[in-house]
């Protein structure tokens, strides 16, 4: 079964970089993955594509047709081109028997996985199809600040939430900084309180920020489940150390997945397609009702017919509307015609197609009057 990493991350944090190093790595193991680009604005990538956004969607092209910036340009190009998932599972399906992993690259719009329709989608399309991980990358020198890392930490969680997916926080760039102060903040609370007071002594502008200060310090508190449920993997996408790691990482977050998530996933689709047949349900007996119709004809009293055919069998000609329990409205018969559809006076149609001819013969001034009077004479 192929395995998908989704990698999700700030812009800057180094995603295509580490999607190069991570197939080379599984290249130089002789398990070469199948390699998917979404990101429409890249110029460059560094590594072979078996699928590319770019040769599907236009980004500029996009970005002209729908007077769009650059930023919306790359979150409607995802978009129009989640509409075609389902082709991408259908190929990566015929070479499942051929890779054991499937990495993604996604644009650094954060935002197309945290609101945007188009990660939502993207997302349970793979993860309904094949054990799905999400790489979240973080640039560690950028997130020396404790704030910095509150902000990402945030990020991730939001991330979590909304894709209900095993995660792995990958600390990336560790040959600029070791990743060592940020998995001591995720494990202790103080250490992190202790880097926030000394991070505000540092910056004057931070000084008498009571508010933030103590804002950060509740959002570490809440953050503190979260962080319970993740693993960490420090990674230099430069010099390729901590590969070995993450790949172990995977295959325990692999099992997760199939242990844990799966069960929920599978729960929620029958869950889900059992409330769509109560709701089919409901609205059928709604339907039936409007229509005087019962499934079932020992449930009443009264004797009803299942389907609207049996109506016409019902009552026999001449036969009392009301011998059968059914009572019909009053009915108003332009030409005063019975229950069998035949008229009263026989004159009468006569004396209509007279009138008929009488208005085509004469002015339209008299037509009226002429009208008037065939009537009268019909009714008398």
């Amino acid at each position: 079964m192929v395995c998908t990493i989704l990698c999700i991350g700030m812009a800057g944090s180094g995603k295509t970089t580490f999607m190069q190093r991570l197939n080379s790595h599984l290249h130089s193991k002789n398990i070469p993955p199948y390699v998917i680009n979404l990101d429409p604005a890249v110029l460059k990538v560094p590594f072979g594509a078996n699928i590319d956004i770019r040769d599907s969607v236009n980004y500029k092209k996009v970005m002209h047709e729908y007077n769009l910036g650059p930023n919306g340009a790359i979150v409607t190009s995802l978009n129009l081109f989640s509409t075609k998932i389902d082709q991408v599972i259908n190929l990566v399906e015929k070479r499942s028997d051929q890779f054991q992993h499937c990495i993604v690259d996604t644009p650094g719009q954060i935002e197309c996985f945290v609101w945007s329709a188009s990660g939502a989608i993207i997302t349970e399309a793979f993860a309904s199809t094949f054990p799905t991980v999400i790489a979240y990358i973080i640039d560690t020198p950028r997130n020396t600040s404790p704030t910095t890392f509150m902000s990402n930490m945030l990020y991730a969680c939001s991330i979590l939430y909304k894709t209900k997916l095993p995660m792995i926080i990958v600390f990336n760039k560790t040959d600029v900084k070791k990743s060592d102060f940020a998995e001591e903040w995720m494990t202790d609370f103080e250490a992190f309180q202790e880097a926030l007071a000394s991070d505000q002594d540092l910056n004057d502008e931070s000084q008498g920020s009571g508010y933030m200060s103590s804002l950060v310090n509740s959002m570490s508190l809440m953050l503190e489940e979260f962080y319970s449920t993740l693993d960490i993997a420090s990674v230099s996408s430069y010099t390729g150390t901590g590969f070995d790691d993450f790949l172990e990482t995977i295959d325990k977050k692999v099992d997760e997945y199939n242990e844990f998530y799966k069960t929920e996933r599978d729960n929620i689709l029958k869950e889900k397609e059992k409330q769509d047949a109560l709701k089919k349900e409901k609205s059928l007996n709604h339907l039936m009702k409007d229509l005087g119709l019962s499934k079932d004809k020992k449930s009443s009293n009264k004797e009803e017919v299942e389907v609207v055919s049996d109506l016409e069998n019902e009552l026999e000609p001449g036969e009392d509307d009301d011998a059968e329990g059914l009572q019909e409205p009053d009915r108003e018969y332009t030409f005063a015609e019975d229950r069998n559809g035949d008229f009263l006076d026989e004159d009468i149609q006569k004396r209509y197609q007279d009138a008929l001819d009488a208005t085509s013969k004469n002015s339209s001034s008299a037509t009226a009057e002429n009208i008037a009077k065939y009537i009268r004479g019909s009714q008398g």
